[in-house]
């Protein structure tokens, strides 16, 4: 019985059963040929492959008829009809080929060595095409199923010679040719699904590092992963990133957070340098975009990849005290904020007599991470820069001028005192200054700013980095960023009470009703002093006239009113340039009259010319060294203290 298209129906099975039963078919139409032969007498005419089968059981007797199995015998469907059959099948095991293929290919053929990410890369194959094969492959010819299944099969002279090994000879082949198929070593008229790929260099040696590529990628995949971790601390003791990363954001192990591409050394997150960049790099004449320039783009990029780095800016009138705060950490680290800044610029202004016992106590409480670039000071006027270790390489030459407004006695109390400097290409400006007290003081007071602005000769040797855009009339439009900073001494003008009755009314931080009688705030919204200055919006209580060691303002018979003389204002070249991120007082230093008054900024830094003189990491070396010292002295005394206090606790009953 067969289909309209000639195909039995018992015909429906698998690739494979199909293929074994058409052998077994042959064997059997064979038998039932010589059978048939012998029940005619041995005289009829051998049968041809082509004949009919109508035809042939016309020929048979009629007992042989009845006692025949008709499926035993049927002739396998016409040459056409079954390329057509094959082909439909080979589309359907392609499918099913292609999904196992995607997730078994390792195992089907050890030597295909492409990963599903290469497969990305090359293009998708094309289903078989129902064409013969390419004769410029004879290899495939033989193997695909697309071939006429009688080409595969003997002639019938070389049949009658074969018998049983050569039916088992052709199951071989059939099964041979069926593995090459969900091998994929070839469809007729199509290419392999994959091609091997080639690593674009030779792959690194494997090394006996916890850092090496192979065993990085290795240990993200492996489930022992922990094992290196804990291997590479006891074997190398140093996995963590530095803190010469000026984001200090992040401390992630250098077999965890770096690329496997990374060019970062073993035991460094330093960038290695090659010999030919030494050979050529020229650090006093290199250009501003070369390779090789020490304050260039590169190296910019290298220590501040966004360009911005965080500043510290404070301001304190410490009244000549020779008291100093027993712990200046609320005043320089402040908690809100999660990290420290890069540079730290404090100016004082009636310092206390020992300076230097001042800029220990600030380098004792920075710690071995900050050196001192400079300090400076006019009479009791102190200013103190601070900057990362790894900075100071960066820096120019720093140089400082002084002003004196006002002179009282023989000991400069009002005047100003600036420091400049480049850092790669940005070249700043701070001042520090204390102008002339009293309430109605005004005019005195810009008068002070006037001859500041015009007095201050800065800079000196180091060049001005926009000259085009300079006045030799204001020194502040000499620099790009301008930090301007002191008891500036304006008041509120306002009575004490009404003053008072403001602050009761809000204890909190809203202090725009006292604003409004601010002079300076007046002063600086005319444009009479200060100009192109901004200051950062105000959100704390005034910083004078406090009681000493008291949280109280002025209860003497003066009764002076509270006021902002403390301020930190800022200016720009460039728009944006300069961010304040907070503007705050400390209140908890009470060794003087006046609250210590700081501002946190984030400054963009631009790249600059290594033909500048530069600083050449010049730094108070013995102040590091005394501070660093005292710091370990003091953590160990405090343990000792701990220490003593756990064991002297006496236990009592009562």
């Amino acid at each position: 019985m067969s289909t309209p298209n000639g195909f039995p129906q018992h015909s429906r099975v698998c690739l494979t059963r199909s293929m074994e039963g058409g052998a077994v078919q042959d064997l059997q139409a064979k038998k039932a040929g010589k059978a048939a032969k012998k029940e005619a007498g041995g005289d009829g005419a051998p049968l041809k492959i082509g004949t009919p089968i109508s035809e042939t059981l016309k020929l048979l007797p009629e007992e042989l008829k009845a006692n025949m199995k008709i499926k035993s015998i049927t002739p396998r469907p016409p040459r056409k009809p079954r390329l057509e059959r094959a082909a439909s099948l080979d589309e359907k095991s392609w499918r099913k080929w292609r999904r196992f293929r995607t997730s078994q290919e390792s195992l089907t053929d050890p030597n295909e060595t492409s990963s599903s990410n290469g497969s990305l890369q090359e293009a998708s194959p094309s289903p078989p095409t129902r064409g013969r094969a390419s004769p410029s492959n004879p290899c495939c010819q033989q193997d695909s199923l697309h071939s006429s299944p009688d080409a595969l099969e003997a002639t019938p002279g070389e049949k009658s010679r074969g018998g049983a090994s050569d039916l088992g000879k052709r199951a071989s082949e059939i099964s041979s040719a069926f593995g090459g198929l969900l091998r994929g070593k070839g469809f007729a008229g199509g290419k392999p699904r994959l091609s091997q790929i080639m690593p674009a260099r030779p792959l690194p040696p494997m090394e006996l590092n916890v850092a090496s590529h192979s065993l990085r990628t290795a240990n993200r995949i492996d489930s022992d992963c922990l094992d290196y971790r804990h291997y590479s601390q006891h074997k190398f003791g140093r996995v963590s990133s530095s803190l010469s990363d000026s984001r200090l954001q992040g401390n992630g192990t250098l077999y965890d957070n770096c690329s496997t591409d990374s060019m970062k050394s073993t035991f460094s997150v330093l960038t290695p340098i090659r010999a030919k960049d030494v050979r050529s790099r020229s650090y006093m004449e290199g250009s501003l975009l070369a390779s090789g320039a020490l304050m260039g783009a590169e190296e910019l990029s290298r220590y501040f990849p966004d360009r911005n780095m965080g500043i510290f800016v404070a301001t304190w009138n410490m009244q000549g005290q020779k008291e100093l705060p027993v712990n200046l950490d609320d005043f320089l680290l402040p908690t809100d904020p999660d990290f420290a800044q890069d540079m730290y610029v404090i100016g004082v202004q009636e310092g206390c007599p020992d300076r230097r016992e001042w800029e220990i106590r600030l380098q004792e409480t920075l710690g071995p991470h900050y050196v001192l670039l400079h300090s400076a000071a006019h009479g009791v006027l102190y200013m103190s820069v601070f900057i990362r270790r790894d900075l100071i390489w960066f820096c120019s030459e720093v140089e400082y001028a002084t002003v004196t407004t006002r002179i009282v006695s023989q000991i400069k109390t009002k005047g100003a005192l600036g420091i400049s400097f480049t850092f790669f290409g940005t070249s700043f400006l701070f001042i520090t200054s204390h102008f002339t007290s009293g309430d109605s003081k005004v005019n005195e007071r810009k008068l002070d700013y006037n001859k500041t602005i015009q007095a201050l000769t800065l800079p000196k040797n180091v060049p001005d980095t926009n000259p085009y855009r300079s006045s030799s009339s204001d020194v502040t439009t000499r620099f790009d960023e301008v930090f301007w900073f002191g008891d500036f001494n304006f008041r509120l003008n306002k009575d004490r009470e009404t003053v008072d009755s403001i602050l009761n009314q809000n204890p909190g931080t809203d202090v725009s009703k006292l604003l409004v009688y601010d002079q300076l705030t007046s002063e600086m919204s005319r444009g009479s002093i200060f100009k192109g200055f901004q200051e950062a919006d105000i959100h704390f209580r005034p910083s004078y006239k406090f009681d000493i060691g008291k949280d109280s303002y002025d209860t003497t018979s003066k009764q002076r009113t509270p006021s902002y003389t403390d301020r930190v204002v800022f200016r720009s070249r460039y728009k944006d340039d300069i961010q304040a991120v907070k503007y705050s007082s400390c209140p908890v230093i009470k060794t003087s009259d006046h609250r210590p008054v700081f501002a946190l900024f984030r400054v963009k830094v631009r790249p600059g010319r290594d033909n500048i003189p530069l600083a050449a990491g010049l730094f108070d070396r013995d102040l590091y060294l005394i501070g660093i010292r005292r710091r370990a002295t003091r953590e160990l005394l405090k343990r000792r203290e701990q220490k003593d206090q756990r064991s002297s606790s006496i236990c009592s009953i009562s």
